[in-house]
């Protein structure tokens, strides 16, 4: 098997992490983005959406989305649990982790595309008022996400899982995408320290 990505790109690394954390070596196949390889006839046979990450079973079968690809990893190696082991805590995690895409990782990936000069010709159009109207979002998702953490370890409890994963990501992008973080964001911050301290976060 193997997956295709562009290492640069969040959901790509979402899938990394996730795999790091469990100790999985996968072969990985690099599509440039910015050289429109995920545009070409090649890449569209495997995602008519044209979009990284794809996994590429040995027997053909495809499975794009980032969440699906980490949900086929999941149920092939179950330990460690990063989506859950009972239905309450399933169900939380699945919780966290749609509110993190929706209030953060989105809106930090939506004012990248519409106001890095780098993304001009990827988006088109660049809408620098979504831009704009994002990075807010992505403050109030910080927000969001800090009092969250007042009374828990990790984003959906005591233990690490695909939340903080997605979280994390979306943190670290917001770097490249010129979004800072403010400073009384203290529980966020100590948070971002802890899980960037894990080995997979290098992944």
């Amino acid at each position: 098997m193997k997956i295709h990505e562009e290492k640069r790109a969040p959901n790509p690394r979402r899938v990394r992490v996730f795999l790091a954390e469990k100790g999985i070596d996968v072969e990985y196949q690099q599509v440039n983005i910015l050289d429109s390889e995920h545009k070409s006839a090649e890449f569209t046979r495997l995602n008519p959406l044209q979009k990284v990450p794809v996994l590429e079973l040995d027997d053909g079968t495809i499975i794009c989305e980032t969440v699906a690809i980490c949900r086929y990893f999941e149920e092939l190696h179950p330990d460690p649990a990063l989506m859950g082991t009972t239905t309450i805590e399933r169900a939380r995690i699945e919780m966290f982790q749609r509110q993190v895409e929706f209030s953060l990782f989105q809106p930090i990936a939506h004012c990248f595309r519409h106001l890095h000069p780098a993304m001009e010709k990827l988006e088109v159009p660049q809408v620098a008022e979504w831009g704009k109207a994002n990075g807010e979002r992505a403050l109030a998702g910080m927000s969001w996400l800090d009092d969250q953490l007042k009374a828990r370890q990790f984003v959906a409890g005591d233990t690490y899982t695909i939340a903080d994963i997605t979280a994390l990501i979306a943190i670290d992008f917001r770097k490249v995408a010129r979004i800072e973080m403010p400073d009384e964001l203290t529980h966020l911050k100590d948070w971002h320290e802890r899980v960037s301290g894990r080995p997979s976060s290098q992944a």
